[in-house]
């Protein structure tokens, strides 16, 4: 449960309200792919996976990852998208103002716990924010789980400011974390950094950095779970393409035309003209000489 919010939270008069989660089981749009379902957690389990072992070391390693891409967010604002939140704690202190939107699919929880709601629930493709509004988006279970990726893009497209960046975290296709399905990271699309760049291009985005995280197994063993550390430095030096989380940067392309809308030509019969009575021709008199 949490809080319908409209706006940065804290800012103004916010609607209020409990938010039950849909179905986990959802229809995702994909272009030239047709309609897949897909399973999907929503903001329970992340907050149960996230809260033991396996998710704490998860939530370790990539928010370093995190963190080494944006090392100072001061004076800046961050929006955090999808199920963000166990990334965005560090930046608490830092961040000039900090917000976490979440969607009907997954559902809202208050947080943080400890301190003002900073979390709100809208559509993916209708944020409540104002344009050019929003310095830093962070995407975290988010992309992955999206019915249509697209439109969600283009809507962070329009609220971050000219000078801003988009981070996206998204299950690696190539990666085991993808093929288990007992984590989050199992769940909904996975992408390669090649495809995942071409939908941020296609969508008005440059791609600046790739990165990736995760190389650990998605274990439970706590032998393992200790040697996370090794296998991180092991991986991304041996291994940079099988992490099982894929990083990406991206600015906004200010100058990129902003396709129009496709148009449905509709044809209409022409109405036909009433009939009418044959009327004889004249006979034409011929004088002869």
């Amino acid at each position: 449960h949490g809080s319908i919010m409209y706006g940065w939270p804290g800012e103004g008069a916010g609607r209020r309200g409990y938010i039950k989660a849909r179905p986990r089981l959802a229809q995702h749009s994909l272009a030239n792919q047709g309609i897949i379902a897909l399973m999907r957690y929503d903001v329970v389990d992340l907050r149960d996976f996230y809260g033991k072992g396996t998710g704490v070391m998860a939530r370790r390693l990539i928010g370093r990852a995190i963190r080494a891409t944006w090392p100072d967010l001061r004076e800046a604002s961050l929006l955090g998208l999808g199920y963000a939140i166990p990334y965005l704690r560090p930046f608490l202190s830092e961040a000039a103002r900090i917000a976490s939107c979440m969607t009907p699919l997954q559902g809202v929880l208050h947080w943080p716990p400890e301190g003002p709601n900073r979390t709100l629930l809208a559509e993916e493709g209708d944020l409540p924010f104002a344009d050019l509004s929003v310095d830093r988006v962070l995407a975290v279970h988010a992309i992955e789980h999206s019915e249509n990726p697209r439109e969600m893009l283009r809507e962070v497209w329009r609220v971050m400011s000219a000078g801003g960046r988009l981070l996206i975290v998204v299950p690696n296709r190539t990666g085991i974390w993808a093929r288990v399905e007992r984590t989050p990271f199992g769940m909904g699309h996975p992408y390669t950094a090649a495809q995942l760049s071409r939908l941020l291009r296609d969508n008005m985005f440059t791609p600046i950095r790739t990165t990736h995280a995760l190389y650990m197994p998605p274990t439970r063993s706590r032998t393992l779970l200790a040697a996370a550390n090794a296998w991180e430095k092991m991986g991304g030096r041996w291994f940079s393409a099988i992490g099982g989380a894929t990083l990406i940067e991206a600015s906004k392309q200010l100058y990129a035309a902003t396709p129009e809308p496709k148009r449905r030509r509709i044809v209409i019969p022409a109405r036909l003209p009433a009939r009418q009575t044959a009327t004889p021709a004249r006979s034409r008199r011929i004088n002869s000489r």
